[in-house]
Order: structure tokens, then sequence, then C-alpha cells
């Protein structure tokens, strides 16, 4: 019997990569090309569409000749990605019109500070389950529209696209200018401040308010069904499946049953709790986001805890500050002191995101003394991941009925155990790693493999999962609430550094 395999493109903030999976949910092999950050004034973060383009067809042969298959082996195409990232193309010529805004940009923030006051937050979360921020895609578009002359009107007169990254990748991916498919899935779609969380269908009165005209959007189709046949790259193979990256990492951690999360940590943290097919409103600075849609089954919600800066602090504590020379040091260094040192670092380098959501918050270190060393530092750098992963997880349980009892984790981070145990004491309940850590990839496999039946069902998926690591509770509860308690002091302390600048 000759083996077939899934193909999973993740497109990442920082890189593309193609992994290739067999019917055991096994890596079987992985090609994966970084691309340019572009930093083109403070708070703006930008890529290159068309060089992730060009990325993902350069992974894609790689990733089959490691594997030493052809593509005729590959059973279906599913894709992950980078979410809330804003393209904008011609609908004619293919042409990326500028750079892609990434997730991380603030430049939007003048107009989140506008939104908030007209028509307020409950506007937005009645419809889209989201508070406006710098975050989400419609900002984007919207500041686009306002700052690049003669665009809103293309777009109007139906010359202008827009997408996350996985409709610009599946719309090369099956012709481009030449009859490309345009589609998004419920998961991105969620993320754009655009559609109703109910109906799953781009919102009249969210459309109208923004200003977005409905010929520039994508479709919105399922998580996982048959799009349609790539002409390029793989041509013939089906496109079964598109993801958003944290969803996608739900999925693959078989996070299928109401109550059930797992933590990414990365170059920031997203915590996505299951509340099945219930949409649970947040009252506590959660997000209310779609988990997944298989087919025609109802949607799976979720509730989303953002973190912006965790595993970008630790690059900081090396790239700015040169005070290790890998990531991996950082463990090494912060395990020279037996604790903190009574100093805490709030990571809020653009703000901060779940619970809080203050884009007027900034980065503060308190607790400073003579005392404190390099390792004080360390430790405070690890631990302010743990934190806010609490931060994170109170509201959860304030939001759901059923309190986490287990937090399944992936990401570079875990590989940290001094934090991973940290994040066990401060959260007080187990923390398990899986034995695939490539969990996003995974997941955008997993869909794309049950839409084309190379799965039977979720329960199949389920007994592929194996654990890795596990991290239990072993913090005195005392030391641990006053522990808490500084810490939120500190964040205090970090609120209200920015003014919110005039909009121009």
């Amino acid at each position: 019997m000759v083996e077939r395999y899934v193909m999973s493109i993740d497109q990442g903030t920082n890189s593309t990569r193609c992994i290739l999976f067999d019917h055991h949910g096994r890596l079987v092999s992985v090609a994966q090309r970084e691309h340019q950050q572009h930093f083109p004034r403070p708070g703006w973060v930008e890529h290159d569409a068309l060089e992730i383009w060009r990325n993902l067809q350069r992974v894609v042969p790689e990733a089959l000749s490691v594997a030493g298959i052809a593509a005729g082996d590959v059973v279906a195409i599913g894709l992950a990605n980078q979410r809330e990232t804003t393209v904008l193309w011609d609908r004619l010529t293919g042409a990326p019109l500028g750079r892609a805004i990434v997730w991380q940009d603030t430049r939007t923030a003048p107009l989140v500070e506008e939104f908030r006051h007209r028509p307020g937050d409950d506007f937005f979360l009645e419809r889209c389950g989201l508070p406006p921020s710098t975050y989400f895609s419609a900002l984007r578009i919207r500041w686009l529209f306002d700052h690049v002359n003669g665009l809103e009107q293309r777009a109007k007169d139906g010359e202008v696209l827009f997408g996350t990254m996985e409709s610009w990748l599946i719309w090369n991916l099956t012709g481009g200018a030449d009859g490309g498919l345009h589609i998004t899935d419920a998961t991105n779609a969620s993320r754009t401040m655009l559609m109703n969380i109910r109906t799953l269908t781009w919102d009249e009165e969210l459309l109208t308010f923004f200003g977005v005209p409905r010929p520039m959007l994508p479709g919105i189709r399922p998580s996982a069904e048959s799009y349609g046949d790539a002409r390029t790259v793989l041509p013939g193979i089906r496109i079964t499946a598109a993801l958003g990256d944290q969803q996608a990492a739900l999925f693959g951690q078989t996070c299928f049953s109401p109550g059930e999360a797992k933590c990414t940590y990365g170059t920031g943290s997203f915590l996505l709790l299951n509340t099945g097919t219930d949409m649970v409103r947040s009252r506590h600075g959660l997000l209310s986001t779609v988990a997944y849609k298989i087919g025609d089954q109802p949607p799976v919600y979720a509730l989303e805890g953002s973190i912006a800066v965790t595993g970008a602090l630790v690059q900081w504590f090396r790239d700015r500050l040169g005070l290790i020379s890998s990531a991996p040091e950082i463990e090494t260094l912060a395990r020279t002191v037996e604790d903190n040192g009574g100093c805490y670092i709030v990571p809020a380098f653009s703000g901060l995101f779940a619970p809080r959501w203050r884009s007027d918050a900034r980065g503060v270190i308190v607790g400073l003394t003579s005392y404190i060393t390099k390792g004080h530092l360390a430790r405070a750098v690890l631990e302010a991941t743990g934190w806010q992963t609490r931060e994170v997880v109170d509201a959860m349980n304030a939001d759901s009925s059923v309190a986490l009892k287990q937090l399944k984790v992936d990401g570079g981070m875990t590989s940290d155990n001094l934090l991973m145990q940290f994040v066990a004491d401060v959260l007080d309940v187990p923390v398990v790693r899986p034995m695939v850590a490539e969990t996003v990839s995974l997941g955008a496999a997993y869909a794309a493999g049950l839409a084309a039946g190379f799965w039977p069902d979720l329960e199949v998926l389920r007994r592929n999962w194996h654990r890795a690591a596990q991290w239990l509770p072993d913090m005195d509860p005392e030391r641990r609430e006053s522990e808490y308690d500084n810490w939120q002091r500190a964040v205090e302390r970090s609120l209200g550094w920015i003014k919110p600048p005039r909009r121009t």
C-alpha cells in the first residue's frame, strides 16, 4: 500500500513553513524560510506579501524532496496563517498595493481611541465579539483608505481585493489573476471586526461603519472543506483547510471538548478555551472568536486571551540588552538566583492586550535595588510570561462556567522547564506538552485530512495525541497570591504612559 501524506503550510509572523504529516500525525519532513521584517516608523510593522508567496513556492518542493516523495503522494493541503495581517492587492494584476500591515502594527491607535467613544465597545462586541484595537484588520483597511489617495474609490469600483495571508496564498495557489479563488475561512474572518460572529457572514452594519466595500472581501468558507485544486506549485492537489494559526494550534492539540484549553508560547502568547457551540461573550477582557467550523457542522467557538509580548521579551533581553547570546541561555541565567529579588518586568512594548486592552501602556521595570543582578532580571523576564498567563486564565475562569483543570502548551518557549514549572505554579493546574511540538501545522493538517477523508473523525485525531512532558504545581498558595499582587501593582504603573496621538 502506497503511503499518503497531508501537507501543511504554516505562514507565520517570521517565516513560512511546509510540513508533511503521515496518517499517524507524525512529522515526516519540514522546510522553512524566514521573510524580512520591515519597521519603517516607530510602531509600524510590515511584510512583503510577494516575498512570502515566493517563499511558499520554495518550501513546498523542498519539503517533498526531504521526504523523498512526489506531489501525487499528497492527499490534501491545509493552511495556517498569522491572523489579522492585512494584504490589499490589485484584482487584475495580482500585485500587492504596498506592503502587508502586520498584526503587531500600532499605527491605527488614533482610530481605536475614536471608535471607543463613537459608537463604543458594545456596538462592536455585540456584532463581532471584538473590541476596537490596533490588533484587527478592519482598522487597517480604514487607515489605508484614509492615507492612500484613490484607494477607497478603487475598492468601491471592484479593483482591489482584501485578505489575510491565507486568502492571499490560496488566491495565488489557485490561479491568481487568472481565476484564483478569493476566499477566507470563518476563523480568520472572525478576526477582521467585519464578520458577524453568530451568522458567520459579513455584517452590513460593520461594513457601513468602517466604509469597507463588500466586493473587496473574500467569501467566507468553513475551516475544513474542499475549496478547490491548486493550479500552481502543487497542480491538481486539493486545498481543503484554512485556519488562523492559534485556532490551528487548538485543533492540533485536539481540544475538541468545551473546557479544554491550550496556550501557544511564541513571539506573543495565545490562550484559547473551547466553549463549544455556544458563543460566550466575555465580560472580563477576552475575545470571543470562532475556534473552527468543519464542513456543514455548527461552528465551535472559543474564548481567547491574546498576550502581545512573551518570547519577544526574551529576544529583547538577548538582542537589545545583550545579556544573553541565545534564547535558551535565559533559563540558565535565571537559575543562578532563587527568586526575582523583588523585581518585575511588564513588557507593554506596544500596549497591553488581554485582558486589559490598554494601548496607552508601555513597558516598565519595577522593584529595582542595588541587590538586583542580571540573573534576577532574567527570572523577571520569564515570570512576566507566567503572570500574564495567570491574568488571562483568571478572566477565562470568570467568563466560563467550567474552571480550567489543565493547560496544554506548545511553542518554542515550552522548552524552558523553569518557565513551564512557573506557569503551573501560578495557575495551580498541571501543564502538559505534546510529543508533536508543531501544533499549528498539525492542526491545519488535521483539518485538511478530515475534509479529504484521510482521517474519519475527531476521535481518531485524539488518539494521535501523546504527552511528552508534564509540570505539576508546587508553590505555596500564600506566596503565589502575594507575588501576583506585586505583579498587578507593577502593571498599574505601566498604564497611562502614552497620550492618545491626534488622528492625521
